[in-house]
């Protein structure tokens, strides 16, 4: 049996020809596709830093949690082992759970902790941790559990997009669920056309599931932290900006911090 740490060890293989670049990287568009998540990281820690200081430091968190799953995500593509895939899935799922301890509304919680948020952290740790040691135990499991909160957090986008008149809040939801869509069909497309794109020299679409998903990711943190203000900072008001120019077709968004008193 190879070792967790051999070449190819794993039993995920992307569409990406192997070795083609490189004797050192398996895949080598999937690995260095990676590079957004350590721009778009520390560029949100940065941006989002006058919120996180009247929120919830833990936002920090997140954003380290993000670079570490493009770094794993990159240390998988380069060597394709079975730790590689493991520790992608893991920190993924990590930084959902970090997600869901900072900016899951209230009247979401299991009616047993009531509105009890510090209790609400505790419910998600523990589930992560056993989830992160079932991972070892049966990997077959973790794409399916992944993608299980990927659908409930939609859901709760989707009623919080009924309550909300906000054409600002509506709008990001919008682009945010409109990303991850496309996202998620470049990795499908890969995973389940490959002999198509094979045919057509095609192999980047794996490549681009990684530069959309690092793009969704500041849309979705932005719409989260939109969310959470109307439960959690009712005295104050989030206005979204751009970086680097609110003007620009194109930008990179995030929250400004106002008290309504001196709106």
């Amino acid at each position: 049996m190879p070792s967790i740490f051999a070449y190819q060890s794993s039993e995920v293989d992307w569409c990406e020809s192997n070795f083609q670049h490189s004797e050192l990287v398996a895949e080598f568009y999937n690995t260095f596709s990676n590079v957004t998540f350590f721009i778009f990281g520390p560029l949100m820690m940065f941006l989002m830093h006058p919120y996180a200081q009247k929120r919830s430091r833990y936002v920090y968190i997140t954003c380290i949690l993000f670079m570490v799953t493009g770094l794993f995500s990159m240390y998988f593509h380069m060597t394709l082992s079975f730790l590689g895939q493991l520790l992608d899935e893991i920190a993924i799922l990590w930084l959902l759970a970090s997600g869901y301890s900072i900016w899951m509304p209230r009247c979401y919680f299991p009616t047993f902790l009531g509105k009890n948020r510090p209790q609400f952290i505790c419910l998600v740790i523990i589930t992560t941790v056993v989830s992160t040691f079932l991972s070892f135990l049966r990997p077959v499991i973790n794409a399916y559990a992944l993608n299980s909160i990927a659908v409930h957090i939609l859901y709760i986008v989707f009623q919080e997009y009924k309550k909300t008149s906000n054409k600002e809040l509506r709008h990001i939801m919008e682009v945010s669920v409109v990303l991850w869509a496309f996202a998620l069909t470049s990795w499908i497309s890969d995973r389940l056309l490959c002999s198509f794109w094979q045919q057509i020299n095609f192999f980047y679409l794996h490549s681009i599931w990684h530069v959309l998903i690092s793009i969704t990711f500041p849309y979705g943190m932005v719409t989260m932290a939109l969310v959470d203000a109307r439960y959690e900072m009712p005295g104050q008001t989030l206005k979204v900006r751009y970086w680097p120019r609110d003007t620009w077709p194109v930008g990179l968004p995030y929250v400004e911090v106002r008290d309504d008193k001196n709106c």
